[in-house]
């Protein structure tokens, strides 16, 4: 393998502007993708550009946009295919939490993780098929640890992983013949900014080495980008090493 394999690729990275998206974002771009940025915080996304752009010397295109809104979800497709020349890879990175119980979760929070999780994952998908369809590329999602096992602290956020893995997977099977990729990486706890719209984020809730940092999960994403057909990674499971043990 070349030292950049992802060379003369474009990938798009939705929730770039933090955590796993902006990890993966360098990932991708140390591996010599061009990369266009999507999350709704564009002055965070330009400064990430411009570090990547400098550090690797790929093109990047930053595209300031809510996933759960699909106009700008065709939008953000169509204007990297436009400035980047190509759609080789997608990354299906944003997601939120919110609330806890059922009982007290409100419209607006279950809407919230509906809308992002949900149909910001189904709107970035279609709106990139037939891109990817025509490079034979790649379409990682990520999932949740919550996606595969009952997490009772949060069913709602659970249910959307659930839903995730299982459109992905189905997914693979419809577009397996066309030779695009599809893959779910499922991290447990991430030392994130996730969490800090209602609480304390995970990057401060733990310390360094206690559980998964970004680049891990972004190492199993690039990972499942470099692989070239007819070999598909059909899911990977980022856990901390004790997980179980605390299940």
């Amino acid at each position: 393998m070349t030292s950049a394999p992802l060379a003369e690729t474009t990938a798009l990275v939705t929730g770039a502007s933090a955590g796993i998206g902006a990890a993966t974002a360098r990932k991708l771009a140390n591996d010599g993708a061009d990369v266009a940025l999507v999350a709704r915080r564009e002055d965070r996304l330009t400064e990430l550009a411009d570090e990547i752009a400098a550090n690797h010397g790929v093109d990047t295109h930053v595209i300031p946009a809510d996933v759960s809104d699909q106009a700008q979800v065709t939008a953000a497709v169509e204007s990297t295919v436009d400035t980047l020349g190509s759609l080789d890879g997608v990354v299906v990175n944003a997601g939120v939490g919110r609330g806890s119980d059922v009982e007290t979760l409100s419209d607006e929070q279950y809407r919230t993780m509906m809308g992002v999780n949900v149909d910001g994952a189904f709107y970035t998908a279609r709106e990139s098929l037939p891109h990817l369809r025509e490079a034979a590329g790649s379409l990682v999602f990520v999932g949740s640890f919550a996606g595969q096992y009952p997490r009772p602290f949060n069913p709602v956020y659970a249910a959307t992983k659930w839903w995730l893995r299982g459109f992905a997977h189905s997914l693979a099977g419809q577009v397996g013949d066309d030779d695009i990729g599809v893959t779910v990486v499922n991290p447990s706890e991430v030392r994130s900014e996730f969490g800090s719209e209602e609480g304390t984020p995970f990057n401060e809730r733990f310390e360094p080495g206690e559980v998964t940092e970004p680049e891990e999960v972004a190492d199993a994403i690039a990972f499942a980008m470099r692989q070239e057909p007819p070999t598909t990674i059909n899911s990977i499971d980022v856990f901390r090493r004790d997980k179980f043990g605390h299940f």
